[in-house]
């Protein structure tokens, strides 16, 4: 296992200079910081606007930090040889549609310096895996969306990252096609792969996700666990089985005593993800002029 975590995100700023005469500014990410452990599904939410996609963009080294620094599994991230450990699967990916779902993976395990069997071998394992060997030497341009999107993942991977980037990965998916991305999702964690994953599902986020960020305005509101998010601290629910009307009438005094009852849960009621997210973020989009995504 890394001693490092698999990223490392400290006081994080992003500000983009308009080209106008009074050289006006936007903060599009301001002093964010969180780290993610290997092996972790991550979760990054946020309305429009708020920043999520300039802070994945910083760690990929697309875009450099006004000040803070990002660090994957140690390395800083604008450094080129950080990103040997990192696939990506942007929001909308550009394939070549005349290559066949084949000749797509051999396009880019090429570029990953893979070559011959290797090459024959992992093509083969990723199409089985993103369930698309019956569709492998057919065109990309006869692909539909959710199959793009399988592809699309299978060559984020192709060379073995330890950490993948997921960009809206369900966007325009059938519920079939986006439940079989979050299976491969699962997939990826049991592997032993961290996953960071921005996505509007917030039903999606919250089956698969093992922590979350929520980024509003530009500021990290939110971050933790998600069992520890979605806990209501001032409440106690107690889930019983075969209780009688009169150990419900004394459930405080007699739980402990009850030989008859048994105890299923003890703790806090959960809320949901999307009930957070609207809370914290005043239920409101931030699309305007004055944020940047």
């Amino acid at each position: 296992m890394s001693e490092f975590p698999a990223v490392s995100i400290k006081h994080l700023t992003r500000v983009f200079r308009l080209p106008t005469l009074r050289r006006q500014s936007i903060t599009a990410v301001d002093d964010v910081s969180f780290d993610i452990a290997p092996g972790q599904i991550y979760g990054l939410i946020g309305p429009n606007g708020s920043g999520k996609s300039t802070t994945m963009k910083v760690l990929l080294g697309l875009l450099r930090a006004t000040q803070g620094t990002c660090a994957i599994f140690g390395r800083d991230s604008a450094r080129v040889d950080s990103r040997e450990d990192v696939g990506f699967l942007p929001e909308n990916p550009y394939f070549y549609r005349h290559l066949t779902g084949r000749e797509t993976l051999a396009f880019y395990g090429k570029l990953c310096g893979i070559r011959g069997a290797a090459l024959k071998e992992r093509t083969a394992e990723l199409l089985a895996l993103v369930e698309l060997e019956q569709a492998a030497d057919r065109r990309l341009s006869g692909y539909s969306k959710g199959m793009l999107q399988r592809i699309g993942l299978a060559q984020a991977i192709i060379h073995r990252p330890r950490l993948v980037v997921l960009d809206e990965p369900t966007a325009g998916v059938d519920p079939g096609g986006s439940r079989k991305i979050r299976d491969l999702i699962l997939t990826l964690r049991g592997q032993g792969i961290t996953v960071i994953l921005s996505s509007h599902l917030l039903e999606q986020v919250q089956e698969v996700c093992d922590r979350v960020g929520i980024i509003y305005k530009g500021k990290l509101v939110r971050e933790g666990l998600l069992s520890d998010l979605m806990s209501i601290e001032d409440q106690t629910e107690i889930l019983l089985r075969n209780a009688t009307p009169e150990v419900l009438a004394a459930v405080r005094a007699l739980i402990a005593g009850q030989s008859a009852t048994e105890l299923l849960h003890l703790g806090n009621p959960r809320t949901t993800l999307e009930r957070l997210f609207l809370d914290v973020t005043g239920g409101s989009s931030a699309d305007s002029r004055e944020y940047v995504k």
